[in-house]
């Protein structure tokens, strides 16, 4: 019987090898200490966030619940809806929500799209809108009248930029995606398992390398530096920011967002860190991620304490198999990013 007992041991080690990598969800058998804060040191503003699926009344009760003082609305509707979707938050609490518009990219194969799109952009303005989004649609998807990408730096679009200027209205770009999305989705992605489930999100064989975007969107910022231009998820140069600072040198004009890339940061601590001290007046906090009060306790987690090795806020399907470390950021710095520097960008 003992060695009967050996042998189905041993049948049982070897069919652990074969587990299924979507069933391989490993616990950490480190201790270390667990300092959650519930709410921030000090009020935030979420400057990017997609509230179209919820009620104002539910994401107020979280608001409260998080310490969060304001939360910008990116609305991903156009025309009609995009402004019923504006009202709608304003009228609920005006002075705890923000919208910014979606560009629309409908009738870009006519003539006079600049026309078109700047009469939008005024009724945004009109109903309360404080700036425009640009998504990673320009340069990957958004076609002219010839069946040819559109180029981000066009110059097709410049009376629409020169018109945002006019308007004082800040413009965020989210170009291009994470590297990994522009890598083939293989045994070596960091990121393979999101992307196997997501293959519609991979961009290795788009026409324009990730490189190729994010310069022609900073000749757009370089082109207008009179508006304030706002690179979404850390300008998407997240796993790269000596490029990122590079940019930033470059373009004076450019924040940065951090919404959805604790992922990135936090697993590269001492780098971040060093990059959050230096260009403290040009970071916004965000989310990108649906109102929760855990989720926005891990961003806390994140920015205010030394935490190692913990779990980030993401969605449904991980970024990839690490785990992330808090940056400890001194009180001034935590007062820019969390509200003071979203603050400038707000209609005085």
């Amino acid at each position: 019987m003992a060695g009967s007992d050996k042998f189905v041991d041993m049948v049982s080690a070897v069919a652990r090898v074969d587990l299924p990598l979507g069933e391989f969800q490993p616990r950490s058998s480190l201790v270390t200490p667990v300092r959650t804060p519930l709410k921030p040191k000090f009020p935030v503003i979420d400057y990017h966030n997609h509230l179209d699926s919820m009620e104002p009344a539910e994401v107020l009760r979280i608001m409260d619940a998080c310490g969060v003082e304001r939360v910008v609305n990116i609305t991903m509707q156009v025309g009609d809806r995009a402004i019923a979707m504006l009202d709608k938050f304003h009228r609920a609490a005006p002075d705890r929500f923000a919208s910014i518009g979606w560009m629309d990219w409908q009738g870009v194969e006519r003539d006079d799209f600049a026309r078109i799109a700047i009469a939008r952009l005024h009724r945004l303005v009109e109903h309360g809108a404080i700036g425009i989004k640009f998504w990673k649609d320009l340069g990957l998807s958004v076609r002219d009248r010839e069946g040819e990408l559109l180029r981000i730096d066009d110059e097709r679009l410049i009376p629409i930029f020169e018109e945002c200027g006019k308007l004082c209205l800040p413009v965020m770009f989210h170009t291009s995606d994470p590297s990994a999305f522009f890598n083939p989705i293989d045994a070596k992605n960091e990121r393979y398992e999101e992307l196997a489930a997501h293959p519609d999100w991979g961009f290795s064989n788009s026409r324009f390398s990730k490189r190729e975007l994010l310069e022609q969107r900073n000749r757009v910022i370089a082109r207008h530096p009179s508006i304030t231009f706002v690179g979404a998820h850390c300008a998407e140069s997240g796993e790269d920011l000596a490029y990122l600072a590079e940019q930033m040198e470059a373009l004076p004009n450019l924040m940065i967002d951090i919404s959805a890339r604790t992922p990135e940061l936090g697993r590269q601590p001492y780098t971040a860190r060093k990059f959050f001290l230096k260009y403290a007046d040009r970071i916004l906090f965000g989310t990108d991620l649906l109102p929760e009060i855990e989720m926005y306790r891990l961003y806390y987690r994140f920015l205010e304490t030394d935490d190692e090795y913990f779990e980030y806020p993401s969605h449904a399907s991980r970024q990839g198999r690490w785990n992330i470390y808090g940056l400890y950021l001194p009180d001034d710095v935590l007062k820019k990013i969390y509200r003071d520097n979203a603050l400038k960008l707000f209609p005085q």
